[in-house]
């Protein structure tokens, strides 16, 4: 990144050293006591609320995000909402109470319960009225880390989201002294309507970080004059723009941990030796974030959730709305730095992990933003099948593809369903030739000298409940149209489905992915949990929400056990707002039509 492009990026979110360890004292003297990142957030953590019966109130608040003052939806006036504990086997009573002037609402991201309490207005429940109280209530029949958040416009923007930890009720297996819960997410001081009325206009506009004349010039010298033209005309042709990685950036965001901004430095304070498990939680409304403690490796023992085989790792990434749990162990008396740098590094969240209070450690300047490639267009990236500067560039058009074929490549696919491939105003590009990068670490992981977590290194610690091979399959594309920045599945915004995607009770089936964007999409499935079909066979990940790489075909195998509506979306908020969203309907074969 050159000095002209850092100066375009904000400056909250470039607080160094002991600067940022003054600010923050100076700073946490008007800050009520919860909202401190002094010794009662530090020791305690988040603020929490356990047992089995809850009072939650949504209201708007005045936020402040490194002492700048900030419009809030918030729940019990936290930022982030309370950390609630539960306890499996416990049956859980919610009152939650609208004190806003519009509808709102609570979804329990993750949490396997009947479809009228998944809080999604418009598909399991009308929404909470202004003035209105809603109960939920559902039994927990599953341990582990979760979350919370409004499934309602754009609120969970403004901060109306929380962590859950449910305790298992047999002995847990992982093991651990302390812990700590770590809420990523993302904060605009704009007007989430004003921010995706923007995005409307431009897709780019938040994109401070596009290619120059220099860069060109640096391109000719790294990989020669006839490559580098040829590339820059394909990306042109196609109007796309390798630089564009994410939406909404740190142009406009402050990256939070906990919901303390960078020159806040959240800090949780350990003893040397002791076992630490961070809880972390994705909680973003646009931001995908690279997470390293430099110096101190971290073991991944939980997805989403579930329990896997521990693998060490030095850094991975987390897509909004997944949760990972590592367990680090700092055996010295010094200070770590948690970096999480946003996927296209325009910004970071930042946090310490310290024996004593006043000790923090250096933080790591951001690294160089990375670029998208021919495999991100899931096209052939040999160097010899590059188009030269006078040749046509080629169409992205599947309609002489074999799909049911490609779906059958994958091991243990039933027969395939007829799919027409997505064409119309909400398509403009389609993946040529994707392919199955699980394997692959994401995108300005590939080269660094660390180890990198990747999907296919997640196996679950016990046997998958259900490896029956699957009846039947789905395939669903992930289409765009970024000139009037449309989001959509098959080409079909949200707003103009015809119905439902029909799950079958207790059918085995396997949902393919096909994702014909430039850019990486969380998909979250409702009410069940999916297998990501890896080579693991019978302990094969077990998840609620998957990044899809560029030009990336996978397969999730899912059982249909839970009856009702559920919805499945991208968790980019802009992109589910934008109508990236359906509807999948469990129904009884046996129900009469």
């Amino acid at each position: 990144m050159n000095n002209s492009q850092q100066s375009k990026i904000s400056r909250r979110n470039f607080v160094h050293g002991a600067a940022a360890l003054s600010g923050t004292l100076a700073f946490q003297s008007v800050l009520p006591a919860w909202a401190r990142s002094g010794p009662e957030t530090r020791i305690s953590g988040l603020p929490a609320l356990s047992g089995a019966m809850f009072d939650l109130n949504i209201a708007t608040a005045t936020s402040d995000i490194d002492g700048e003052p900030g419009h809030s939806i918030l729940v019990n006036g936290h930022l982030p909402a309370p950390l609630l504990r539960w306890r499996e086997g416990d049956e859980i009573t919610l009152r939650v109470t609208n004190h806003l002037k519009v509808d709102t609402s609570i979804h329990w991201h993750g949490i396997l319960l009947p479809f009228q309490m998944d809080g999604v207005p418009g598909i399991s429940f009308p929404g909470i009225r202004p003035g209105e109280t809603f109960t939920y209530e559902f039994p927990l029949i599953q341990a582990g880390t979760y979350w919370y958040h409004s499934h309602s416009g754009l609120q969970e923007q403004l901060g109306h989201y929380g962590p859950i930890v449910i305790e298992p009720k047999e002995t847990d297996p992982v093991l651990f002294d302390r812990e700590y819960v770590i809420v990523l997410s993302d904060w605009t001081f704009e007007d989430p309507h004003r921010v995706f009325a923007k995005l409307k206009k431009m897709s780019d506009y938040y994109n401070f970080q596009q290619r120059t004349v220099s860069d060109f010039f640096d391109e000719v010298e790294a990989e020669g004059f006839d490559r580098s033209l040829s590339e820059r005309i394909m990306w042109g042709a196609m109007r796309m723009d390798p630089t564009d990685i994410a939406d909404v950036t740190g142009a406009t965001y402050t990256f939070l941990i906990n919901g303390h901004g960078p020159a806040d430095n959240w800090t949780g304070l350990f003893k040397p030796g002791e076992r630490i498990r961070l809880r972390f939680v994705n909680a973003a409304a646009m931001g995908i974030f690279n997470v390293r403690i430099p110096g101190l490796p971290m073991t991944v023992v939980q997805a989403d959730g579930q329990n896997v085989q521990p693998v060490e790792i030095d850094e991975f990434q987390i897509g909004v709305a997944e949760t990972f749990d590592v367990i680090v162990q700092p055996n010295e008396r010094q200070a770590y730095t948690l970096i999480a740098e946003s996927n296209d590094r325009s910004g970071f969240a930042r946090a310490t992990l310290t024996p004593q209070i006043d000790l923090i450690a250096p933080v790591p300047d951001l690294r160089q933003r990375p670029t998208l490639t021919m495999k991100d267009m899931a096209m052939d990236h040999d160097l010899h099948q590059m188009p030269k500067p006078d040749m046509p560039m080629p169409s992205m058009d599947h309609s002489k593809m074999d799909h049911a074929s490609m779906g059958r490549d994958m091991p243990g696919t039933g027969e395939a369903q007829a799919h027409n491939h997505p064409k119309g105003p909400g398509v403009v590009g389609l993946a040529m030739k994707p392919t199955n990068r699980l394997h692959e670490r994401p995108s300005g992981l590939e080269s660094v000298d660390h180890r990198v977590l990747v999907y296919t290194d997640l196996k679950a610690l016990d046997r998958n409940p259900d490896t029956r091979t699957p009846e039947r399959e789905i395939e669903l594309h992930l289409t765009s149209n970024m000139e009037r920045y449309m989001w959509s599945f098959d080409g079909v915004k949200f707003s103009e489905i015809d119905g439902p995607i029909i799950f079958y009770k207790d059918e085995r089936l396997r949902l393919t992915l096909v994702n014909d964007t430039m850019m990486p999409h969380p998909i979250h499935l409702h009410g069940v949990f999916f297998e990501v079909v890896t080579a693991e066979h019978d302990y094969k990940p077990r998840k609620h929400t998957i990044v899809v790489k560029p030009g990336e075909k996978m397969a999730l195998d899912i059982t249909a056990d839970a009856l009702g509506d559920w919805a499945l979306h991208c968790h980019l908020l802009y992109h589910m707002h934008a109508g990236m969203m359906h509807v999948v309907s469990v129904v009884d074969e046996k129900a009469p039509a």
